[in-house]
């Protein structure tokens, strides 16, 4: 299963698209612990003191973000589902 990551999650990883290995009823959380399994480094950015995923964070699912679905971050991932991962971002002009 591929994983994107973006912003300055990508230039912890060195690359855009993480593979993970999929299993059968995986959830959001899942993911982020099998990502966080291969780059140790990203588990400060993505995980808080009590081990849940960041509030900042954005996880998606097909372009939705998991925050919204019923069961947020509970949600069982399919092997074809596109998965993304943002860092909040901010910007613009005034």
């Amino acid at each position: 299963m591929k994983v994107n990551v973006y912003a300055t999650l990508r230039s912890i990883v060195g690359k855009k698209t993480i593979e993970i290995d999929y299993q059968p009823n995986m959830t959001a959380m899942d993911v982020v612990h099998k990502v966080v399994e291969l780059y140790p480094a990203l588990a400060n950015e993505l995980f808080d003191p009590e081990n849940r995923f960041q509030r900042h964070m954005k996880f998606f699912i097909n372009g939705r973000e998991a925050e919204w679905m019923d069961s947020k971050m509970s949600t069982v991932i399919q092997p074809e589902d596109k998965i993304d991962i943002f860092p909040p971002v901010g910007g613009g002009s005034r």
